[in-house]
């Protein structure tokens, strides 16, 4: 697996959101922006992580920051974790993955003893050129807004 640095371009993709709009790379040209992958929408881990952004998106918008979730459900599943839990941000549903490998977030897991395939819980800093700032590999689920804003 071989995950993006800091100092490594964002790469381009075009995808569906909760929604089906199609969300591209090129729109956050100029911007600074955040991608954080999870593994599985509404999983509790998932849920804090995506509660505590939410909570504090104004102090992430205030710092110039736009936020997309990124994990491997469907629309649907991705619509029905957004709408119950109120989030103001898009969240991708890369079911083909195509986003997932781009960053390199998919590889070999351990839990409970056992090995599998799954989408790490990274989160990529990027800048108004496109370039990744800073790669936050330990992602604490229920302080991860501080995370970015150090």
């Amino acid at each position: 697996m071989q995950t993006l640095q800091a100092g490594d371009k964002a790469p381009n993709f075009k995808i569906n959101d909760q929604d089906g709009n199609s969300i591209s790379s090129i729109d956050y040209e100029g911007k600074k922006w955040v991608v954080f992958f999870y593994p599985k929408a509404s999983t509790p881990g998932c849920t804090v992580e995506a509660c505590n952004l939410r909570d504090h998106y104004k102090e992430l918008q205030k710092q110039g920051y736009e936020l997309l979730g990124v994990s491997a459900d469907s629309e649907k599943r991705q619509k029905n974790f957004k709408e119950k839990y109120n989030f103001p941000f898009p969240l991708l549903a890369d079911e083909n993955k195509e986003v997932i490998n781009a960053f390199g977030v998919w590889g070999p897991k351990k839990f409970m003893g056992r090995t599998f395939d799954g989408i790490h819980r990274k989160t990529f800093i990027i800048d108004k050129k496109g370039i990744i700032e800073r790669v936050i590999e330990k992602v604490k689920t229920k302080d991860h807004a501080a995370q970015i804003l150090d």
